[in-house]
């Protein structure tokens, strides 16, 4: 084994390890719980050690960056997430090329993924990305809009919407990240109120490297893991 599989195997039973203790922490079951590897801005080596370590989930922010490694990683049965924000003129590229799309934020948007997808004859899973603190320099529908995007939900003819995406406000403590968690639960469980089908609300991708323990805690279903895996960025 190279010292990079090493590494990355190492780091990733660290993870998995802290993914499972946060899980018993809320008597939740691990098996509920979904790491996506982020392997944004690291090349395909580094995605084929935390492979050969069992790792089957990645992710990438940039559209063209993903569809490179997808490229390279041809002959794997992976599955790969796009998690940054998506402008309407990649999405087709998106839906023909990834399993999840996390950061759907408009009508128009889902719109413009569920015609690339079906043209592809693909079936993507597909997330709703909430904007709960109105910050100006993050993407993400706001509360208000976020009904009007599961409505739409009824009119797809090949994307799967399932769940509720969060990047909260950065912050130095994890644990102050946990009232937004549960500001996301909270909408979760409106919008369940309010008649959108439990399947649409299944899944709730909050949690990167520095909260992801706290964000299971709340009841994540996905986290987003990068430079604990693969190291500080360059």
């Amino acid at each position: 084994m190279s010292d990079l599989a090493a590494t990355i195997a190492a780091r990733l039973a660290d993870v998995r390890g802290r993914i499972a203790a946060a899980a018993a922490r809320a008597g939740r079951d691990v098996a509920t719980v979904r790491l996506v590897a982020v392997s944004k801005t690291y090349p395909a080596d580094h995605v084929r050690a935390a492979i050969a370590a069992g790792q089957q989930d990645f992710g990438e922010n940039k559209v063209q960056e993903g569809l490179q490694k997808i490229i390279e990683t041809a002959d794997t049965t992976i599955r790969w997430h796009v998690i940054g924000h998506l402008q309407s003129n990649k999405a087709r590229k998106a839906a023909e090329a990834f399993h999840w799309i996390h950061a759907v934020d408009s009508v128009n948007l889902l719109t413009k993924i569920d015609e690339g997808a079906a043209a592809a004859g693909r079936r993507p899973r597909a997330l709703v990305q909430v904007d709960l603190a109105g910050e100006a320099t993050k993407f993400g529908a706001s509360p208000d809009e976020v009904p009007g995007i599961f409505a739409a939900a009824d009119g797809l003819r090949a994307v799967d919407l399932v769940g509720l995406m969060l990047l909260p406000p950065a912050v130095d403590d994890p644990n102050d990240a946990r009232p937004w968690f549960r500001r996301l639960v909270a909408l979760r469980d409106q919008l369940a109120a309010s008649g959108v089908p439990a399947g649409r609300l299944a899944e709730l991708s909050m949690g990167m490297s520095h909260d992801f323990e706290v964000a299971i805690e709340e009841g994540a279903t996905i986290v987003r893991v990068g430079s604990a895996i693969f190291g500080e960025r360059r």
